[in-house]
């Protein structure tokens, strides 16, 4: 095995063990990066440089005894969106071509604080605002879609080209490109990751976390992320100091939400097939399996294009008035979209959203987790805008890819996308487990047991 394929839990255990050095793991990744870049685009800018003098660095203090714990020497992509300082933050748009971010990110801090060693800035769908991410192909099938707005950040895992990453979620951004690529994607409880020097698309539906090869991966990253920053106002004060999934993997009286409605409703046969049975593995472990009725269902999507529509425009009304040729087309379409969007209907979104929470909240009490696609199909074709589904229903691709992620960001509460197989074409088939807000203990842990009784992941073979 080479050191690009390890997991992240794998690459620390080796570090630490001083049976692989931070230079050797460092180096292998950018060797796949260059390998593997020219077909997947996954990355807006390679850092090698300062990449192999961290490593050099991180391999220094491993060696004086000075380790800074499990992320000490891994190797991560931040997407576009996040800021270093020194380093560009272009959030894939020739709108901020020459910006350069004056200091740290939060979580870019805090991932150097714990030793991680940045190799690349990776691509986004333009400020994020789309689930398709153009720039950057699919790991498993470089015609199809990445799936976005984290496109980059998920390709890059999938293809071992970075040992984890983080991505940004708005709608799905994290979980729809992992879905499609085979990879873990952990959207936290909004405000436990904070989001001071990232990017905004729309402020009270943005989320950053991980994507990672493993939950346990997700959980690693997760521990070094999460916890209070004054500076972003929707922070929480509270985190967990350690989410890593411990014990067997057993589920016994756990409860596991089932819905009879919405997520499986316009659903491709392989996809519901494959989620159904890693629920049916769930329940092999000793989960109890609830069929429950999710509520306020045909407001979801109004309710998340209305909160997310205006707000994006209000974030982008100078550049929107000065510079408009800048935005690629889709973009400049929905973001003078919101300029005529009617106060009313953003306060009606806002009223929808308290309304859902309280819904979701009851509904949370009946079960622990809910377990349920995270996309209704798979990476669907570069060129294709559509998706036509059985009974003659025609729907949009980034309006198919949203509509079953966006409940998680309406609500506020943490969902966690989990691989469960691939379908005929020998695409990624994703599921994602919801819980309540701070929940994710409790999601890793499921997702982790499920994980634990498949065979072992490896990086796309590009």
């Amino acid at each position: 095995m080479q050191p690009y394929e390890l997991s992240l839990a794998q690459a620390a255990d080796a570090i630490r063990a001083r049976t692989l050095s931070p230079v050797e793991l460092v180096d292998s990744v950018l060797d796949r990066i260059e390998k593997v870049e020219p077909r997947l685009g996954a990355y807006a800018a390679v850092t090698a440089e300062q990449a192999r003098r961290a490593a050099r660095e991180a391999e220094r203090d491993v060696a004086a005894g000075r380790p800074h714990g499990p992320l000490h020497g891994i190797p991560v992509g931040l997407k576009d969106l996040i800021d270093v300082a020194g380093a560009a933050t272009t959030a894939s748009s020739r709108v901020r071509a020459d910006h350069r971010a004056q200091a740290d990110s939060t979580v870019a801090a805090r991932l150097d604080a714990a030793g991680a060693v940045l190799v690349g800035k990776t691509h986004t769908h333009e400020f994020a605002y789309g689930l398709t991410t153009p720039q950057t192909n699919n790991a498993w099938d470089p015609d199809r879609v990445a799936g976005g707005s984290s496109g980059g950040s998920a390709v890059a895992v999938a293809a071992g080209a970075a040992t984890f990453a983080l991505g940004t979620d708005t709608g799905g951004s994290i979980r729809v490109p992992s879905a499609l690529n085979g990879v873990v994607g952990l959207k936290p409880t909004y405000g436990l990751v904070p989001r001071h020097g990232v990017t905004s698309l729309s402020w009270s539906l943005d989320h950053v976390g991980p994507i990672t090869r493993t939950v346990e991966d997700a959980a690693l990253a997760l521990t070094a992320l999460a916890g209070h920053d004054p500076r972003d106002p929707a922070s929480l004060a509270t985190s967990d100091p350690d989410y890593r999934p411990v014990g067997a993997p057993e589920l016994t009286g756990l409860r596991v939400g089932v819905p009879r409605n919405y997520y499986f409703d316009h659903v491709d046969p392989e996809v519901e097939a494959a989620v159904r049975r890693a629920v049916a593995e769930l329940e092999s472990l000793g989960a109890h399996l609830v069929e429950v009725e999710i509520p306020m269902t045909r407001y979801i999507q109004a309710t998340q294009w209305g909160l997310m529509v205006p707000e994006a425009t209000s974030y982008h009304e100078r550049t929107l008035r000065t510079v408009p040729e800048l935005y690629q087309a889709d973009v400049r379409v929905l973001l003078e979209a919101g300029e005529l969007m009617p106060a009313g209907d953003y306060l009606r979104a806002q009223r929808s959203r308290t309304l859902m929470r309280q819904a979701w909240a009851r509904l949370l009490e009946e079960v622990d987790v809910i377990a349920a696609p995270t996309v209704p199909a798979t990476a669907v074709r570069a060129d294709d805008e559509t998706i036509t589904w059985p009974d003659g229903t025609v729907e949009g691709v980034s309006d198919a890819y949203v509509r079953l992620s966006a409940p998680a960001n309406i609500t506020g509460v943490p969902s966690l996308s989990v691989p469960v197989g691939h379908d005929t074409a020998g695409l990624p088939i994703g599921m994602q487990l919801l819980g309540r807000p701070l929940g994710e203990r409790v999601l890793l842990r499921v997702g982790h047991a499920y994980e634990q009784t498949q065979p072992a992941r490896q990086p796309a073979a590009v």
